[in-house]
C-alpha cells in the first residue's frame, strides 16, 4: 500500500505516528511511506521584502524542522520515508499531492475540534476529506 503521511510537528503528528507504530498492519515493510508537510506561503508584502533565497531557506528549515522528528522516530521502527515539502494551502496541497501520487490511504492527525470549532476555525482534515478522493485515516 502507498500512504501520504500528512505532518505538522504537531503533538497531533505524534499520535497519529505512535497509532501506526502499535499497528502492526499499517507500519510495515509491505507499505510504501510518503511524508508530506506544507507550510502557508509567506504573506506577499513579506516575501516582497525578502530575497528568494531567504524565502527558500525559510521554507527548508521549516519543513526539516518537521520532518526530522519524523524521519528519526520511523527510522529507529525501521521504516525509510519519501520526504515531500511543499507551501501553499494545507487542506487543497495535501490533497492534490494526494490525489496526483496515486497514493491508497492518507493518514493524519486531528486536532478533534466539534462541530463548532470547525465552523469557525475549519479544518485541514475537513478540507482534505472535502477536497479529496482518496480514503483518509484520521487519528485523534
Amino acid at each position: 500500500m502507498h500512504i501520504l503521511l500528512a505532518v505538522d510537528g504537531s503533538p497531533y503528528t505524534q499520535k497519529m505516528l505512535d497509532y501506526l507504530a502499535s499497528h502492526d498492519e499499517m507500519l510495515g515493510p509491505e507499505h510504501d511511506y510518503t511524508a508530506v508537510t506544507v507550510q502557508p506561503s509567506l504573506p506577499p508584502r513579506a516575501r516582497g521584502l525578502l530575497s528568494k533565497e531567504a524565502i527558500d531557506a525559510y521554507y527548508a528549515d521549516g519543513a526539516e524542522n518537521v520532518m526530522a522528528p519524523v524521519r528519526e522516530y520511523l527510522g529507529r521502527k525501521g521504516v525509510k520515508i519519501t520526504e515531500v515539502s511543499k507551501v501553499g494551502l494545507v487542506g487543497d496541497t495535501i490533497a492534490a499531492t494526494a490525489e496526483s501520487g496515486s497514493f491508497d490511504l492518507i493518514v493524519m492527525g486531528t486536532h478533534g475540534h466539534g462541530a463548532l470549532g470547525k465552523l469557525v476555525m475549519g479544518s485541514v482534515s475537513t478540507q482534505v476529506l472535502a477536497r479529496c478522493s482518496v480514503p483518509v485515516l484520521l487519528v485523534r
